[in-house]
């Protein structure tokens, strides 16, 4: 029976390099691909985190739903007050809403899109 196997997500935004120099620099992965429409990002593992470009992009809004995220990223940290302060100084936003009585983080990326950093 075929097996599929994940090699990679790809984010919708209006500008593909700002969001994967914010990515790039917060995961350590380095560029495998780079066009004036899409970014990927690449570690060791052979994933790929993309980037691409979306005429009249909307941010998602959360915690509200007009535009809803329709996905969002989970990021393992040893550290996790580390990877935020870190996720913070290169452009993350920490919304006031904060859910799971503090089992894990939300911020939003530069784009918008929440992402959880978890312990």
């Amino acid at each position: 029976m075929p097996v599929a196997v994940l090699r990679g997500v790809t984010l919708d935004c209006a500008d593909p390099q700002t969001l994967a120099s914010f990515y790039g620099a917060l995961t350590g992965m380095r560029t495998l691909f780079s066009s004036d429409g899409y970014v990927a990002l690449t570690d060791d593992s052979a994933f790929a985190l993309g980037f691409q470009k979306v005429d009249r992009y909307r941010a998602p809004q959360w915690p509200g739903q007009d535009v809803p995220p329709q996905l969002h990223l989970d990021f393992r940290a040893d550290d996790v007050d580390e990877l935020e302060e870190l996720a913070l100084r290169l452009g993350a936003v920490k919304p006031d809403h904060q859910p799971g009585d503090g089992r894990w983080r939300v911020l939003l990326d530069p784009a918008g899109h929440p992402f959880c950093l978890t312990p």
